[in-house]
């Protein structure tokens, strides 16, 4: 009898561990990821984040949707009913300044596969799931065909009471990992866009409230045609100053641009942020997010994405790892800009 019971302990332990190894669905959960993580931001060991937006989204066969499972869902309305946590935007000659003490509460919540179908339903819908309210909306301006300011995107968000948050993608087509087949960052650096871009800076000065702004979301990934890898990388002698690398030179200077001219038109109720993924990819020396920066005098927030696992079966990484690599690569880039983890979420484990 005993030799039966010490047997299935041996095959209860190969098969437990076994588990962790392949998909740890016995050792860890979205659950105690969460609560993990949000017991990492109200440490006291990041005190310039100041913002946090869930991914409400599945793509790529992942479950970061917080209502993946109820246990999640539940942990997830009980982490954010903490005082700490805030759903209104401050801001301050209409620039959005850090509350102190306080982390905005915001979220993409689910604006389809496109990022751009903006409706009251989707903005309700989470709400309702997590019984907390966000502070920002977050959304794509698809530059598509041509750039369009998203007057009737904004419209719905303001209705809902919610500030807009825009992502100006450069890009045509949703295919990633290649180069844009119509989009040239160049071609901001040329002027060959400056009419639509100062048409768009118009409409955003016009609509009586504002706005954050985000230009080359994730520019350090090569996913994102925007990223240095498509226009020279660390090549140093084709553009700019002979002692940068052309790829992230000619993407720091597009930005600026941009910003100049949305300047230029008197449009002072942006606030600009630059968005980084934690990770650099390619990991080439050139790819560092320090190179991409456009300056503290152009930029008003610094953004990281930084997620969990995606698929069940990923490497995992404590989530004070996660939170600590994320916040020494904001300061890396900059120690006078506040903070905000622009895209955060976990599959199911």
């Amino acid at each position: 009898m005993k030799k039966i019971v010490y047997v299935l302990f041996v095959l209860f332990i190969v098969v437990y561990f076994s588990n962790c190894e392949k998909n740890y669905d016995l050792c860890h959960s979205k659950s105690q990821w969460l609560k993990d993580y949000f017991a990492e931001l109200k440490s006291g060991n990041y005190p310039n984040i100041y913002a946090i937006s869930w991914w409400h989204e599945d793509f790529d066969n992942t479950y970061f949707k917080i209502n993946s499972s109820k246990r999640s869902l539940k942990t997830y309305k009980e982490l954010v009913s903490d005082d700490i946590f805030i759903s209104s935007c401050s801001f301050v000659n209409k620039k959005l300044v850090p509350v102190s003490g306080k982390i905005y509460h915001s979220s993409f919540p689910c604006f389809s596969g496109t990022e751009d179908e903006v409706t009251s339903q989707r903005i309700e819908d989470f709400e309702s799931l997590v019984e907390k309210e966000i502070a920002w909306a977050y959304f794509s301006n698809n530059w598509m065909d041509s750039l369009v300011f998203p007057k009737n995107s904004i419209d719905i968000i303001l209705e809902k009471g919610k500030t807009p948050f825009i992502r100006l993608m450069f890009r045509s087509v949703f295919e990633q990992n290649q180069e844009d087949p119509k989009y040239k960052m160049k071609d901001i650096l040329n002027g060959r866009y400056d009419a639509a871009i100062i048409a768009w800076a118009n409409e955003a000065k016009n609509c009586s409230t504002n706005l954050l702004v985000e230009f080359g979301t994730e520019v350090n990934g090569v996913w994102f045609s925007w990223n240095g890898y498509y226009y020279g990388g660390g090549t140093c002698d084709e553009y700019g100053d002979p002692n940068y690398p052309d790829g992230p030179e000619i993407f720091r200077d597009s930005y600026r641009h941009i910003i100049d001219l949305c300047n230029q038109q008197g449009c002072d109720n942006i606030t600009w942020f630059f968005h980084f993924d934690v990770n650099d990819a390619p990991e080439e020396w050139w790819n560092n997010p320090i190179y991409y920066y456009p300056g503290d005098d152009y930029i008003d927030w610094i953004g990281v994405s930084r997620y969990g696992p995606f698929q069940r079966g990923d490497d995992y990484i404590e989530p004070k790892e996660i939170i600590n690599k994320a916040y020494k690569k904001m300061q890396n880039v900059s120690t006078l800009k506040p903070y905000a983890i622009l895209e955060f979420g976990v599959t199911e484990l």
